[in-house]
């Protein structure tokens, strides 16, 4: 196997890598082969439009009722066909 040096990785970044490393249960080298593969598009074992992280993990299930009738209100012209179309 060959072997690549990257630098420039910022706290934050490098945070979020062990983090992840962490939560999958693998070496921070893995996580770093593993995430490069998935943005190169040469994993082929992930489906098209995935997204590598839990950014919005966060969020599941903290929405109220009265959140999700808001925001289902504020989105609703979003499903207006124009008659023009």
């Amino acid at each position: 196997m060959n072997q690549l040096t990257v630098r420039g990785i910022d706290k934050d970044l490098q945070r979020c890598l062990r983090e992840f490393a962490r939560r999958q249960g693998v070496s921070l080298n893995r996580v770093a082969v593993t995430l490069m593969r998935r943005g190169a598009g040469l994993d082929q074992s992930l489906a098209a439009g995935s997204m590598v992280g839990g950014s919005l993990d966060r969020f599941v299930g903290s929405w109220s009722d009265q959140d999700e009738r808001e925001v289902l209100h504020e989105i609703s012209v979003f499903e207006e066909i124009e008659p023009k179309l």
